[in-house]
């Protein structure tokens, strides 16, 4: 199939893209970013948007930066660009290198685009759950100025945030990680590149041999990710080994409301959770 007819929008500044934003959104007015998602639901006629809102002539929105304590992720930076070398510093770059290895394929992480995962919100998204572990922030521009919003916040539902329908998911803030955090990511699919039938990520830090500042978070499992904090609290304090991970794992897998489908039911989701918790735990310690 193809799209149904739509109309171009080519805006050169962020302020002409909310304003263009502002104008259509009612008649289902789109942002164009990386498409790898917005793209082939317009081929099957599932979307059918009105207009398309094309930020890639944007040069702003195209930039990966570190200022101070924080990573600025522009609203048109690729996947792609978090494979390989990269200008994010210590246990950060090293965890966003790692993630990113997990996307789809490489054609798809070549185009498809950090903020366009968040916006599009997909359960399974490992952008998503990268964002709701470390706490990151996103701003939202519209005609009425930034917004920004806690990832605690952001994510609402399957697919769903809190941007309202004017609104441009313009950047996003991810926290620098400290010196010595220990990260793991462990993620489960049928196939490679298949969407994460439930994914882990986790962070800690060692202070006197015990745990510190853990965070665990879930994603695939629930309508959209979130960090476990039961999880996190069998951690808090202890040393790391196998009873306490597994301990921390159970407490993920008891907290989390599993989704069903017609090939997964909730209690496999949940024994899928304990074990991918489980192993980013040993990664991270390893």
């Amino acid at each position: 199939m193809k799209p149904a007819k739509f109309s171009y929008h080519a805006p050169g500044s962020v302020d002409d893209a909310v304003a263009l934003l502002g104008q259509l959104a009612s008649e289902d007015g789109r942002i164009l970013a990386g498409g790898q998602s917005l793209v082939p639901t317009m081929a099957f006629r599932v979307a059918q948007p009105g207009h398309l809102i094309d930020i890639n002539g944007i040069p702003s929105l195209g930039t990966l930066s570190v200022a101070k304590d924080r990573v600025r992720i522009g609203a048109c930076v690729r996947h792609a660009a978090f494979e390989g070398k990269t200008a994010i510093p210590g246990p950060t770059g090293a965890l966003l290198g790692k993630v990113v290895r997990h996307i789809a394929h490489y054609p798809i992480r070549m185009r498809g685009t950090f903020c366009g995962s968040l916006a599009h919100a997909d359960p399974a998204s490992e952008w998503c759950l990268v964002a709701a572990t470390l706490d990151a922030t996103m701003i939202a521009a519209s005609t009425r100025g930034e917004r920004r919003i806690a990832a605690k916040d952001f994510f609402s539902g399957i697919m769903s945030t809190a941007l309202a329908e004017d609104e441009l998911l313009a950047r996003v803030e991810l926290p620098l990680l400290p010196a010595g955090t220990r990260f793991g990511f462990n993620e489960f699919s049928r196939r490679a590149g298949d969407f994460a039938m439930s994914a882990a990520l986790v962070t800690y830090r060692l202070d006197g041999g015990k745990i510190v500042d853990a965070h665990v978070g879930v994603g695939g499992a629930e309508p959209y990710p979130r960090r476990i904090a039961e999880a996190e609290g069998a951690l808090s304090g202890q040393a790391p080994g196998d009873a306490v991970f597994r301990a921390a794992a159970e407490a993920a897998a008891n907290a989390v409301e599993a989704m069903e489908d017609h090939q997964t039911t909730a209690e496999y989701r949940c024994d899928l959770v304990r074990a991918v918790v489980r192993r980013a735990l040993e990664q991270a310690n390893a």
